[in-house]
């Protein structure tokens, strides 16, 4: 005879009561369909209660092999951001951030400005939005510095608006070297150790307090952190500027040691 387990109907929690998953914050990331830089360092920089949850909105263009080629991959992602958008809030993220960033330094700071409001049509006003270029600035800002270099993987035309976004700022622009990668996915073969790090010292310079890199699939996080005890000041790399300004954002003050200054101080 079998024996009858008499069960309690399952208890409904309230979203309050519930342990969900990333308490102190679900960070939704846009990124591109080419990218793996943003993936690897997020998993690097994980701190208690907080989830990395990823959306990637399709490169049609990923040639980047010249201005030409550069505007059009600018233009044709324009179109493909807002379904990738679309895509993240169905999993009730509290906070987004953009691992993207040549688009976030088109046009200065009033381009960066529209940008983000432009993803927020998708996101409602309330959403906390991290773009890079916002990211570095605060970063920047957060160390004092006054003359900067940059390293990025564009074309001249995306080192211009780099250097645009950083003069209008109000920084010093040393110099602003882009590697001029070919692709959109091969920014992430730059060998770090024979480019990255003789870039780098040639971006050095008299008065220069700080060197910033932007491009997230070119992920410096495992290298840059030990040039910046040889240089001997901030080398921030977009990644972790991005990574840092949603923790701080959403509440997450939590330190991190061996992954730069950044992380360590602020």
């Amino acid at each position: 005879m079998q024996q009858q387990v008499n069960q309690k109907p399952a208890q409904v929690l309230t979203r309050a009561q519930a342990p969900w998953i990333g308490n102190r914050g679900r960070i939704g990331v846009i990124i591109p369909s080419t990218n793996i830089g943003v993936e690897y360092d997020c998993q690097q920089l994980m701190v208690p209660g907080v989830t990395w949850h990823f959306s990637r909105f399709w490169v049609p263009q990923p040639d980047l092999s010249s201005d030409d080629m550069f505007l059009a991959f600018i233009d044709s992602i324009r179109e493909t951001i807002p379904e990738s958008m679309r895509n993240i809030m169905t999993c009730e993220p509290t906070y987004i951030m953009m691992g993207m960033s040549a688009e976030t330094f088109w046009g200065g700071l009033a381009g960066n400005a529209e940008f983000e409001e432009r993803l927020r049509e998708h996101t409602g006003p309330e959403m906390g939005i991290t773009s890079g270029a916002a990211a570095l600035k605060a970063a920047l800002d957060a160390f004092g510095v006054k003359k900067v270099s940059a390293l990025t993987p564009y074309q001249s035309v995306g080192d211009e608006q780099v250097h645009r976004f950083l003069v209008e700022s109000g920084y010093e622009v040393h110099k602003v070297r882009g590697l001029k990668c070919d692709t959109a996915t091969s920014i992430a073969h730059t060998p770090q150790h024979e480019v990255i790090e003789e870039v780098l010292h040639e971006l050095d310079g008299p008065g220069v307090e700080a060197i910033v890199q932007a491009g997230t699939n070119l992920s410096a996080l495992d290298i840059f952190p030990t040039l910046e005890h040889q240089l001997r000041k901030p080398v921030i790399p977009i990644n972790v500027a991005c990574i840092w300004h949603a923790f701080r954002a959403i509440g997450v003050k939590d330190k991190i040691y061996g992954r730069g200054w950044l992380m360590e101080r602020y």
